[in-house]
């Protein structure tokens, strides 16, 4: 096939450019391929991943409560499998409760602890906090429990944690800073919750 003079320029142009940036351009374009393909592969192990921690939390939640080989084994699982999922923090608060009604406070603490460290979601850990906090309290351990109030959480969970740092505060004599406490789940909490009813009285009670 014959080129004209210009077609033949631009050719030979496009042979001198392809010589000397070619073989990057290839590696570039493979390199391309080539995240893009783990980036699919990385989706799919997730999507799979989070399937399968749903399927085995939704099969923890039916278990029998009194059953607390079984729920301790399929919490285990999920935590230690399927750490990076949301269900993997559900699962150690699902098991931490049911070891507390169980009173093992020793389990429901450890399950806690790793809950607030590692819950994917912020509204799991603090619920994670506050259980833990009370807790602490009830066993007269105040200052830890102070210390975990006094973290940074969930803002949606302040008036909760405002209210549980009062409760603590009037066990240390600190009453005073109790009714501050107080006086912040007030402004934090749900205006229409019940809740906030039994906030109102304990500041009332402090006089």
């Amino acid at each position: 096939m014959a080129y004209d003079l210009e077609e033949q320029e631009q050719l030979d142009e496009f042979k001198a450019w392809w010589k000397q940036y070619g073989q990057m351009v290839t590696v570039l374009v493979i390199a391309v391929i080539v995240a893009y393909t783990a980036f699919q592969g990385w989706k799919y192990y997730q999507n799979k991943q989070s399937v399968e921690a749903s399927t085995q939390y939704q099969e923890l939640l039916v278990t029998d409560e009194k059953d607390l080989k079984t729920i301790k084994a399929k919490s285990a699982v999920l935590m230690d499998n399927f750490s990076g999922t949301p269900y993997a923090g559900r699962a150690a608060l699902f098991a931490a409760k049911i070891n507390y009604q169980a009173n093992d406070a020793k389990s429901a603490k450890a399950q806690l602890e790793w809950t607030i460290k590692n819950a994917k979601e912020t509204s799991i850990s603090a619920l994670a906090s506050l259980q833990l906090a009370n807790i602490l309290a009830e066993e007269k351990d105040n200052e830890a429990a102070l210390k975990l109030l006094n973290a940074i959480h969930d803002a949606g969970f302040d008036g909760l944690f405002a209210d549980l740092k009062g409760d603590v505060l009037v066990s240390l004599g600190k009453n005073d800073e109790a009714k501050l406490a107080y006086k912040e789940a007030l402004a934090k909490l749900n205006p229409q919750g019940k809740y906030r009813t039994f906030t109102q009285q304990k500041l009332e009670a402090l006089g």
